[in-house]
């Protein structure tokens, strides 16, 4: 069953932005409520703070020995603004919305109700069915705000379908989330039927330090009168399962392409090109005005336009991704037509050739590619000046960090000009911007694919598996995602059909687990779960391969300086109320600032460190004019450095009972060699920018050197993460079933397969110096041409071999026939 509501990213900016010890105060105000005589550390924000109306406070009393020995509880104090007593707030126990115990809380009349959710990504939430449980001590609700006190018992460990986690009170710290907003949910009375509606009221992270007032000898005094809740009143209404539309009998397909973003468009475009019967299967619904979408604030209605074509409100996502956001997975990615290039910033980067030299084996060096990245300019030019008109709005902030750089001796470029030029230049930011909207594989790809009779695309349907015989992929299951989407099995052209896997980093290696293609430790957690246990594919078919290792992103370091010349522009106010000038000059010319990606980005500048490892490492910093780690927007920028091709840290992503995907071993900083050229590289900003008259460092601040600034940050997703995710299914020659590190051959051909690919990111071995986009598609289009050149599989006649653990020729049996194993290494056509 499927819960509707806005609750989407609630925690996702917030968690994007996590300050360190020394970015934001977090020593608690210890106090002492006067009714009860509890004493809480508390962390809030007051009422005049910019960043949420009317203030909020969280507090913890902890049990007497919770500073020597891990507790499992504490009593909770919440202070919450609300409007007209109507409202919600949120607490995260672990920090990040996913895979965090949640704290929810709402006044109704004269009560104060709470529920105890857990969210595996940013979607609604899911009620906890762990054994935590809150009963109240007190409450009070007026019109402005209200509060809790109340004990949250078994609620600093959990486990939710498998996803364990917690906090350590011996540590002396903890982390926490906030979120509040002004509308209240839907069934109010009924905790576990909660509707919510998206935070519109702040959010943020406060790495909460514990003093020698947190644990109290008087604990299970305290404990002792919490004796209530509010009666629960539900009255049975919710949402239903959706129904799926049934798989015709006659579909089949030369090509079955699971995934419409930045890998799956060129695919489908391409293959549809050569003549193939193409199907391109979605899970998520329409994007852009142009393939159907409808989604948009009040202004483009009856415009033809939606969120997803004005680049300005592309940062919408942050705090409004209801329905946008995959649901399955804990880190932020777009499950609509597009993915990440529906919602993205739009930053398009004509590729570096280092990247291609360093990161791939041969076949995909810059040579090799060079003609995929032709097609791909020649379709997709990208600009960097995306208004019409051919200006730059607010582009004051550009230029104070233009004379600073420019002053330290960098060199300014236009970066689709000068693509192998990354070391100490800087220049305006590139898109795939076209015509004053967002362009990109959108409105190329896909729309010369739609005009084909041989392409079909499904819309709203998520893919569970391969079907396969051994290592011959017959079919994909598919199942509605939402209504109108498909539910069944279709078939691919026997022998000749074929699977392109493009759902992306998570995505296509989730569903690599679930056809029994992996590790063997996931592979018995998929064959155990409830709902593929059953049906999974038998233990003699696994293919065990290093799917989910690998796992890389680019490192982010949030910077931020002050400028009295910056000007802030409020691309989220724009949603609801636009500036009518501003609003008519899009409409009318696609010219002014919201025919700019939001936040109004640039410059990106670049900078070469080379590390006592000898390996030299890519730093890409974006600058944007807005504020962040609890500077407020106004005068502020956030220079956000990444740290890409060269850095050797490398993580895991895994699968959990409940089948969602985990970020399980983060891939950060495990080098230390990594970890130096982030702080060289905030050093040499600094001297750079060291000239520039008036401008102010805010983090660090000048009392922290960079070396202390980063060496106190938390290493997290949830606040080092850029969200270029990739390398679950690594490109490579070295055969991942017999000990090397590749999940797919340079091909793209899933080894252990004759007739499964996979193209989208997670096929990089790393990732590259910029944005990625450009690059993932510049892979469709090489891996494209690679993979119309292999023959078909060959049926294989009685006795003849159909498998094994190095075999790469056919698993297709001749009709009749089944492919068996006699052991590991061997499979005969039988």
């Amino acid at each position: 069953m499927r819960t509707s509501s806005r609750l989407v990213g609630a925690l996702a900016a917030a968690t994007a932005f996590l300050p360190s010890a020394l970015a934001q105060n977090n020593v608690p105000d210890t106090f002492t409520d006067a009714e009860t005589g509890i004493v809480f550390n508390s962390w809030g924000l007051s009422p005049e703070d910019p960043r949420t109306q009317g203030g909020f406070r969280f507090g913890v009393a902890l049990p007497e020995d919770a500073l020597t020995n891990d507790a499992t509880e504490f009593i909770g104090y919440l202070e919450c603004s609300s409007k007209d007593s109507q409202g919600w707030c949120g607490v995260s126990l672990g920090g990040p919305m996913p895979n965090s115990l949640l704290v929810t809380a709402w006044p109704h009349e004269d009560n104060v109700y709470t529920s105890l959710r857990f969210a595996t990504g940013y979607a609604m939430p899911d009620v906890y069915t762990g054994d935590a449980e809150i009963t109240q001590i007190s409450s009070t609700v007026n019109s402005t705000h209200f509060s809790l006190i109340f004990r949250c018992k078994n609620c600093l460990r959990w486990e939710q379908n498998g996803v364990p986690g917690g906090g350590s009170t011996s540590s002396g710290f903890l982390l926490f989330g906030w979120v509040q907003a002004f509308p209240s949910p839907g069934n109010p009375t009924c905790p576990d039927e909660i509707t919510l509606d998206q935070h519109n009221n702040g959010m943020g992270i406060w790495g909460a330090v514990l003093d020698e007032n947190a644990a109290n000898p008087s604990y299970s005094e305290w404990a002792a009168l919490a004796t209530h809740n509010p009666e629960a009143v539900c009255d049975g209404s919710g949402g239903g399962d959706v129904e799926g539309v049934p798989v015709p009998e006659d579909a089949e397909f030369d090509y079955i392409i699971v995934g419409g973003g930045a890998g799956g468009l060129p695919m489908a475009d391409r293959l549809s090109e050569a003549g193939k019967k193409v199907l391109l299967i979605e899970k998520g619904f329409a994007s852009t005005g142009e393939h159907g979408g409808t989604l948009g604030p009040e202004w483009l209605e009856g415009t033809g336009l939606t969120r997803f074509d004005v680049p300005g409100l592309c940062n919408q996502i942050w705090v409004d991704s209801n329905g946008i956001a995959c649901e399955d997975m804990d880190q932020m990615a777009g499950c609509v037509l597009g993915g990440g290039t529906a919602v993205n910033a739009g930053l398009w980067f004509k590729p570096y050739s280092l990247d291609w030299d360093y990161l791939f084996p041969s076949g995909w060096k810059a040579r090799d590619v060079q003609q995929a990245i032709s097609r791909v300019f020649s379709r997709i030019p990208g600009t960097d000046t995306p208004s019409q008109d051919g200006k730059r709005y607010y582009h004051e902030g550009f230029e104070v960090l233009a004379s600073g750089l420019s002053s330290g001796g960098w060199s300014r470029v236009t970066a689709n000009q000068a693509p192998d030029s990354k070391n100490r230049t800087f220049g305006p930011a590139p898109f795939m911007f076209s015509g004053g909207e967002r362009g990109g594989p959108l409105a190329t790809y896909l729309r010369s694919a739609k005009s084909r009779s041989n392409f079909s695309l499904w819309l709203n349907t998520s893919v569970r598996r391969v079907i396969r015989e051994g290592g011959h992929i017959t079919g994909v299951e598919v199942e509605a995602f939402r209504s109108g989407g498909y539910q069944g099995v279709v078939k691919v052209t026997p022998a000749s059909g074929r699977v392109v896997l493009s759902a992306g980093t998570f995505g296509t290696a989730k569903i690599l687990l679930r056809s029994g293609i992996g590790p063997q430790d996931q592979l018995e957690v998929v064959a155990a779960s409830e709902k593929d246990g059953p049906t999974f594919i038998s233990q003699d078919s696994w293919i065990d391969l290093p799917v989910g290792y690998n796992l890389d992103d680019h490192l982010n370091t949030d910077t931020v300086i002050l400028h009295p010349n910056v000007s802030f522009y409020d691309f989220y106010e724009a949603w609801t109320s636009p500036i009518a000038s501003d609003k008519d000059a899009y409409l009318s010319r696609r010219s002014g600032i919201l025919a700019q990606a939001a936040p109004n980005i640039g410059p990106m500048f670049w900078e070469e460190i080379r590390g006592k490892d000898g390996i030299v490492r890519q730093l890409q910093w974006t600058a944007r004019v807005e504020g962040s780690l609890g500077t407020p927007n106004g005068q502020a920028m956030t220079m956000s450095q990444y740290l890409g091709r060269g850095a050797t840290s490398r993580g895991r992503m895994t699968i959990t009972p409940s089948l969602t995907t985990i970020v399980s071993d983060v891939p950060y900083l495990k080098d230390p060699n990594d970890r130096e050229a982030v702080i060289q590289g905030i050093i040499n900003l600094q001297e750079a920018l060291s000239t520039v008259p008036g401008l102010e460092w805010a983090h660090p601040s000048p009392d922290v050197s960079p070396r202390e600034y980063v060496e106190s940050m938390v290493v997290s997703p949830g606040n080092r993460r850029s969200n270029h995710w990739m390398g679950t299914a690594k490109l490579g020659w070295d055969d991942g079933r017999v000990g090397g590190s590749a999940v797919v051959d340079t091909n793209t051909r899933v080894y252990g397969t004759d007739n499964l690919f996979v193209v989208d990111a997670s096929i990089f071995p790393g990732v590259p110096t910029t944005n990625p986009s450009s690059y993932i598609v510049t892979a469709a289009e090489h891996a494209a041409q690679r993979i119309l050149a292999l023959p078909a599989a060959k049926a294989v006649p009685r006795w003849g071999q159909c498998g094994g653990k190095q075999w790469t020729g056919s698993f297709f049996c001749e009709q009749g026939l089944t492919c068996v194993p006699q052991n590991e290494w061997y499979s005969q056509c039988l």
